[in-house]
């Protein structure tokens, strides 16, 4: 066994494939994923201006990133090891026309096999699902060029997270699927970080993602104490 292939915690996987078919479904089990998408979108665009470039999206799922990604004109691959999940991401594609080769391969194989291939690499909401989340963001550092931008997000650790996201998202709001996240496999953004400068990653930015209880929508905000992405960029030279 690789270690790619000991680097899935296979009950996820399933859990997440068996709701493929409401994926792109804006008012289902995926709806957060709709509404903060436009979000994430904005940062991602902003940071390195999508159009022409070669972007990786790492964990896609049915791919509501990667799609909107293409449509800023940028050349997309998304990845993931749900094949259901790609399924319904090339279904999609099929329906709006919209253009993104999607793969059923690992991070770590593909870095092994198209290092320093990308302009920016994306991992959004992936990283608490996955055994050894250092394994993912060195195969995300392999695999963007030098100079190149890895965005990362995922849910912070600490008793606010999980209230807000397990017992209020989940259970009281109804914004998720009851069993979405694991507590324990939350992570710090001191422990991020640690695992990116392992492999000389540079964090340039970081963002909160909130939600807004009256107006029932999200926005950016500098809190970063339960969703947050990280921006970090590889320096010239590096390899």
């Amino acid at each position: 066994m690789t270690e790619a292939q000991k680097n899935v915690n296979p009950s996820e996987i399933e859990k997440f494939s068996s709701m493929a078919s409401q994926w792109w479904d804006p008012e289902g089990d995926f709806k957060t994923l709709h509404q903060i998408n436009p979000l994430r979108l904005r940062l991602i665009d902003n940071t390195v201006s999508l159009k022409g470039k070669k972007v990786l999206d790492v964990g896609c799922g049915g791919g509501i990133l990667s799609e909107s990604m293409a449509v800023k004109g940028a050349q997309v691959m998304g990845v993931d090891l749900g094949k259901e999940l790609l399924d319904v991401a090339d279904l999609h594609c099929l329906d709006t026309g919209v253009s993104v080769n999607y793969q059923h391969i690992s991070v770590e194989d593909l870095a092994a096999k198209q290092p320093e291939s990308f302009d920016t690499v994306t991992c959004m909401e992936m990283l608490e699902h996955v055994p050894d989340p250092g394994s993912i963001i060195k195969a995300c550092n392999e695999l963007v060029k030098p100079g190149g931008y890895v965005f990362l997000s995922t849910l912070n650790r600490n008793p606010k997270s999980y209230l807000l996201s397990i017992v209020g998202a989940e259970y009281l709001l109804g914004l998720l699927p009851k069993g979405t996240h694991d507590y324990a496999s939350f992570i710090k953004p001191s422990e991020l970080a640690a695992w990116c400068r392992e492999v000389d990653l540079e964090l340039v930015d970081s963002r909160g993602i909130e939600y807004n209880l009256l107006s029932q929508s999200f926005s950016m905000t500098q809190d970063v104490s339960v969703n947050y992405i990280c921006v970090f960029k590889k320096p010239l030279g590096s390899n």
